[in-house]
């Protein structure tokens, strides 16, 4: 298949195969999307910090303040995916980056508090309708996959002054990290200030609100570490 050893040759990676056979008119769909997407990354490129090798851009992707943005190798950014990038540190994107469709990220909540930024490494792939609040710094590792309607904060509003509203209260920035080669299931959300370890894997649904170790098996409302994937 042209379009296989055309992938394996962009992921640089020669183990990369199909699994499963396709038809010519599956080859051709797939083909023409992805053409279209290449030519709307070539107009992006130029409005970004930096950008290496090949930008895949679906339909009305909205990228703001992208002199913030870097990209590396073969990002896709599919349809309806909105990033607004202004921070301090800007959006990093390593190599072979997926933003699936519908999904946000931004950095910086009001302008008179400008946020952190976000980064993530390399080989990740970002679920549908994800949303990344980088206001005190949001970094994601390598290999993290993700399900669908994740969320990740980094950022909480004061209320502890009873004479004030909690508007008027300020916020407190704390940085969120998810490791490398993390799973997070569907419908996650990950609270300001947590460290999710290497290699842990977080149920569907979970409401994480305090770090774990890597290589945990963490599910629940709030989330607890239920098991270790290492354990004997």
């Amino acid at each position: 298949m042209i379009i296989e050893k055309l992938i394996k040759t962009l992921k640089k990676d020669p183990d990369y195969k199909w699994e499963s056979p396709h038809s010519g008119r599956d080859l051709f769909s797939i083909a023409w999307v992805r053409f279209f997407q290449v030519i709307r990354g070539l107009f992006l490129k130029p409005f970004l910090k930096k950008s290496v090798g090949f930008v895949f851009v679906g339909t009305h992707v909205k990228v703001r303040h992208g002199y913030q943005v870097i990209a590396g190798k073969n990002l896709i950014l599919d349809d309806n995916v909105s990033i607004n990038a202004l921070s301090f540190d800007g959006i990093t994107f390593g190599d072979d980056i997926s933003i699936a469709r519908d999904s946000i990220l931004f950095c910086t909540g009001i302008i008179a508090q400008k946020g952190t930024g976000i980064t993530i490494g390399d080989r990740t792939g970002i679920g549908a309708r994800a949303f990344l609040a980088g206001q005190g710094g949001i970094t994601i590792g390598n290999d993290v996959i993700t399900g669908p309607n994740i969320q990740v904060f980094s950022e909480n509003h004061n209320f502890s002054d009873l004479s004030q509203t909690i508007k008027a209260q300020g916020v407190s920035k704390q940085p969120t990290v998810i490791g490398n080669n993390c799973w997070l299931g569907g419908g996650v959300t990950i609270l300001a200030g947590v460290t999710i370890g290497d290699g842990c894997v977080i149920a569907a649904g979970s409401v994480v609100t305090k770090s774990v170790p890597a290589n945990s098996i963490v599910a629940g409302v709030p989330a607890k570490v239920i098991k270790s994937r290492d354990a004997n």
